[in-house]
C-alpha cells in the first residue's frame, strides 16, 4: 500500500504543479453553477432542491473526468517515461491503483468545492438531507467509473486528445444506453440487459435516494473490471 500512496502522491503533485488542474476545476465549478442557476431557473421555480444539479453534473463529468485521465498514461508513453516507471520495483497493480487514487482524489476535491450549492439551497429551504447524501454518493461512484474507463483508454495511446475523445464517447455510450429515449429505439428483449449495464440508470436509482446494494456492487465491478484491463494493457506493454 505504501507504493500505491507514493504513486498517488506523485500524480497529485504533478496535477497541482501545473495550471491545468486549476483551469479544469474552475471551468467545472463555473459551468455547473451556471447551468444550475441559469438554465434550470432555480430562483424562478422557487424549490429548494438539488435534483437538477444532480441531473446536470453527470453530463459535465463526461468531459471533465476524461480530461483528468487522458494524460495519466498517454503522457508517460509520449515522453518515454513509461519504460522507466515499469523498471522500478513496483507491481503493475500498484502503479494502476496509485494513478486511479490520484485521479479520484482530484475528483473528490472538485466535488467538495460544489458544497456551497447545498449550503445555498439549505439556506433557502429545507432539502432532503438523505437525497443530498445519495446524490453525492452517486456522483462519486459514477465519476470513479468514468475515471477507470478513461485510465484504461489512456493506457492504449500516447495521444492525449485521442484518449480524451475516446474516453468521453465510451462513457457517454455507457451512460445513455439506459435512458428511456434510447431504449424506445431498441428491441424490447434487449431493454433489461441495457438497463442492467447502463451507468446512467444506476445513477438515477441512487440519486432518487434509493441505495441498493446491487447498484453499489455494479459500480465497484465496473471500476474493478476496467482497472484490471488497465493492468493487463500495462503488462502487455512491458512484454512488447
Amino acid at each position: 500500500m505504501r507504493n500505491v500512496l507514493i504513486i498517488a502522491g506523485k500524480e497529485i503533485r504533478s496535477y497541482f504543479n501545473s495550471t491545468i488542474a486549476y483551469i479544469f476545476m474552475v471551468v467545472f465549478l463555473v459551468l455547473t453553477a451556471l447551468l444550475f442557476f441559469e438554465l434550470q431557473k432555480f430562483f424562478v421555480i422557487g424549490q429548494a432542491t438539488l435534483r437538477d444539479f444532480f441531473g446536470l453534473v453527470p453530463i459535465v463529468m463526461l468531459f471533465f473526468v476524461p480530461a483528468i485521465s487522458m494524460r495519466m498514461w498517454a503522457e508517460e508513453r509520449k515522453l518515454g517515461t513509461l519504460e522507466t516507471l515499469m523498471t522500478l520495483p513496483l507491481r503493475d497493480g500498484e502503479v494502476v491503483l496509485g494513478k486511479f487514487l490520484a485521479g479520484l482524489a482530484f475528483l473528490l476535491i472538485t466535488l467538495a468545492l460544489t458544497f456551497p450549492l447545498p449550503v445555498i439551497v439549505s439556506a433557502l429551504g429545507n432539502p432532503d438531507s438523505g437525497a443530498l447524501f445519495c446524490g453525492y454518493l452517486g456522483l462519486v461512484l459514477l465519476g470513479a467509473s468514468y475515471l477507470a474507463i478513461g485510465l484504461w483508454i489512456s493506457s492504449l495511446t500516447e495521444n492525449q486528445i485521442v484518449a480524451f475523445v475516446t474516453a468521453a464517447v465510451a462513457c457517454l455510450i455507457l451512460f445513455i444506453i439506459g435512458v428511456d429515449v434510447f431504449l424506445t429505439a431498441v428491441p424490447s428483449w434487449l431493454v433489461p440487459f441495457l438497463k442492467g449495464i447502463a451507468l446512467g440508470s444506476r445513477f438515477s436509482s441512487i440519486e432518487r435516494g434509493v441505495i441498493d446494494l446491487r447498484d453499489i456492487v455494479y459500480y465497484l465491478s465496473i471500476i474493478g473490471f476496467f482497472l484490471f484491463l488497465n493492468m493487463r494493457s500495462v503488462e502487455l506493454r512491458k512484454g512488447a
